[in-house]
C-alpha cells in the first residue's frame, strides 16, 4: 500500500508473514516514509487498520527490534495504542492492536534454542521478501570465502517452512554457524569475517 503526495511516493506499508502465530491478524512486514514529522507513518498505519477491519480481521500486529532498521520502529505503534504482548531472543518484540478485548492475541513459538542447535555448518536461510536480502547474502558469502568456509544456502519456499525452520521471529534472513546466530540482517563483510573468525577459534 503506497502513500503518494504531489505524484511522488512518500511512504509505503507492506503485509507479510513473520515467525509469529497470528491467525486472523494482518502482520505488518515493512513501513517506510520519506520524511518524519509529516504524519506519513500515521496515515499509512490508519489505512492498514481500516483495511484489516474491512477484511474482518482480529487486529493488526507488527514485529519490532530496536537493534536494527530492518524492522519498523516501535515508537509509532505505541503512540497509536498498540500493546507489547510478547518478547523473543535477540531483542524482538511483538506489538498488537486487537479490535476486541476477547480475541486471542498473537504469540511467538518457544523453541528458538532448539532451532539454532540444529545447524552446525555455516547456513543461510532466506526468503526474498526484501530487496536487501541479496546484498546481505553476498556479504556472508564473501566473508566465508576469505576464511575458506563452505556455505549451505536454504531457500524458504512457504509460510509453513518459515514457521518451522527460522531461528528468529524475523524469518526471511538468518545466518547460523555452529549452533549460534550470526545475524538476521545485513552486515558488512568485515563484521561477518570477525564473527566467523571468532567462532573458528573457539575449541570444539
Amino acid at each position: 500500500m503506497q502513500l503518494v503526495e504531489d505524484h511522488q511516493q512518500v511512504g509505503f506499508i507492506e503485509y507479510s508473514s513473520r515467525v509469529v502465530h497470528a491467525e486472523g491478524y494482518i502482520m505488518i512486514h515493512c513501513l517506510w516514509v520519506s520524511a518524519v514529522g509529516k504524519g506519513y507513518g500515521t496515515q499509512l498505519l490508519q489505512k492498514c487498520i481500516d483495511d484489516a477491519k474491512q477484511r474482518g480481521k482480529k487486529g493488526v500486529a507488527v514485529l519490532t527490534n530496536d537493534q536494527t532498521s530492518w524492522t519498523p520502529s516501535k515508537a509509532l505503534f505505541l503512540q497509536h495504542q498498540f500493546q507489547l504482548v510478547a518478547t523473543a531472543p535477540f531483542d524482538f518484540e511483538l506489538l498488537v492492536y486487537p479490535f476486541s478485548e476477547v480475541v486471542e492475541l498473537p504469540y511467538f513459538p518457544e523453541n528458538w534454542h532448539e532451532r539454532l542447535t540444529g545447524y552446525h555448518s555455516l547456513t543461510i536461510l532466506r526468503s526474498f521478501q526484501c530487496p536487501f536480502v541479496e546484498v546481505a547474502t553476498e556479504n556472508i558469502l564473501a566473508a566465508a570465502s576469505k576464511l575458506d568456509i563452505s556455505v549451505d544456502l536454504v531457500e524458504i519456499q512457504s509460510r509453513d517452512e518459515l514457521m518451522e525452520k527460522s531461528p528468529t521471529p524475523y524469518g526471511i534472513f538468518s545466518v547460523i554457524y555452529k549452533g549460534q546466530l550470526i545475524s538476521f540482517h545485513r552486515l558488512t563483510v568485515h563484521s561477518v569475517y570477525k564473527k566467523l573468525q571468532t567462532l573458528l577459534e573457539e575449541p570444539v
